[in-house]
């Protein structure tokens, strides 16, 4: 019989095991990030995540582990999404992401199916090209997708016969004026980021650019067999996710639930079924922890695609009538946590040096949690280079 657990203890395990219980000492920055990586789009949320979870974020201080320590990586990861993780995790976030099978591939980059098809072209053979293209275009360089994408467009063409390419050169279906074949390099930037070729380099105003991944490293970066760092990524995920499933995990990582089996697969003797309303699983090892997790306290204002809000069984995260006020395509608000409970979101706007918060609680917040609230508004401001920050708080 397998052991039963309730959505209390779900919730409790998980926010402790993904550091939303207590905030980490400040020189376990680079650490927090190893838990199942942080995402950074909206660009910034990263940083809000950071702030969650550890005590004294500074902005300074990411960009220093990003830039000068190098402790701190930015590339494509999970679902195609720009994330954080550290540097020593690289083969767990780029290899352990990498789908084995060609079906895999595309459905984690989906879009280029039917450009390809046009081309009459395998993504395992544009993706070759643009490997065998980018170190000439990008070497010694920092470069933009769209600057990266033009140059390397134009080199893959001169070397495709002569139907294809003009295939390759006519205006494709991403953006007006855009050569099909450019639009396609950039779906395969996102596989070379999963080979260690490329990553990015620090923000330069609102844009990411891409270097050589061995150009911008110090140090060698561990052979890890593919088996091996899927394996570790989805204990990473079980640790922070469980109890889960394969379809959820697959849906957080971003292929078909059939394809996950290339990695849940390899953990069948590392986990434990538990009974969680369905058939659900997590790490044997961690069983006892989520039996016996400690009662959540504290005040997060989380930003828009949190890792915490990442995961896929949204029930236990949010209660369903609220789904529609924080899960949107675009345009998704922050979330507000209290004591272990998604209470409310939150959006704000800056405005010269002030910044506006407006949070929206789906039911009457307390005086204390307004107050910590307030105080928590005062950390978003900062690290958002604001100097003050207004707080209005109305119920949904």
């Amino acid at each position: 019989m397998s052991v039963k657990v309730t959505r209390d203890e779900v919730i409790a395990y998980r926010l402790e095991a993904q550091n939303l219980n207590r905030r980490l000492d400040k020189r376990s920055l680079v650490a927090a990030t190893g838990v199942c990586g942080v995402q950074n789009s909206p660009p910034g949320s990263a940083l809000l995540a950071l702030n969650a979870r550890v005590s004294d974020v500074a902005r300074e201080a990411v960009n220093t582990a990003i830039s000068e320590h190098k402790s701190l990586l930015q590339s494509w990861s999970m679902r195609g999404a720009p994330f954080f993780f550290p540097t020593s995790d690289l083969p767990v976030f780029t290899t352990g992401v990498l789908p084995p099978t060609e079906d895999g591939r595309r459905h984690l980059i989906l879009g280029v199916e039917a450009s390809l098809e046009k081309l009459e072209m395998s993504l395992a053979e544009v993706v070759d090209r643009t490997r065998d293209t980018i170190g000439s275009v990008l070497s010694g360089r920092r470069l933009t997708v769209n600057d990266l994408g033009a140059e390397m467009t134009e080199l893959i063409a001169r070397e495709l016969p002569k139907k294809k390419r003009a295939d390759w050169e006519r205006e494709g279906p991403y953006a007006k004026g855009q050569p099909l074949g450019e639009g396609v390099v950039h779906f395969c930037l996102r596989i070379l980021t999963l080979q260690q070729v490329i990553c990015f380099a620090p923000r330069d105003g609102k844009k990411a650019p891409f270097v050589l991944l061995d150009e911008w490293l110090d140090t060698d970066v561990p052979d890890v067999a593919p088996e091996d760092a899927r394996a570790e990524l989805l204990r990473r995920y079980l640790h922070a996710y469980g109890p889960s499933t394969r379809g959820d995990f697959a849906s957080w990582l971003g292929v078909r639930a059939r394809e996950g089996e290339a990695w849940w697969d390899l953990l069948e003797n590392e986990m434990t079924e538990v009974d969680y309303g369905r058939r659900t699983w997590v790490l044997t090892e961690d069983l006892d922890a989520l039996q016996s997790p400690p009662t959540p306290a504290g005040v997060r204002l989380l930003p828009p695609r949190d890792p915490y809000i990442q995961g896929r069984d949204r029930e236990t995260i949010i209660d369903k009538q609220f789904h529609r006020d924080v899960f949107k395509t675009v345009g998704e608000p922050g979330t507000v946590l209290v004591d272990g409970r998604i209470v409310g979101t939150w959006r704000a706007r800056k405005k010269g040096k002030n910044l506006h918060m407006s949070v929206t609680s789906f039911d009457r917040l307390s005086a204390r949690s307004k107050k910590v609230v307030e105080a928590e508004a005062e950390k978003v401001a900062i690290l958002r280079g604001a100097a003050a920050v207004e707080v209005d708080v109305d119920s949904a």
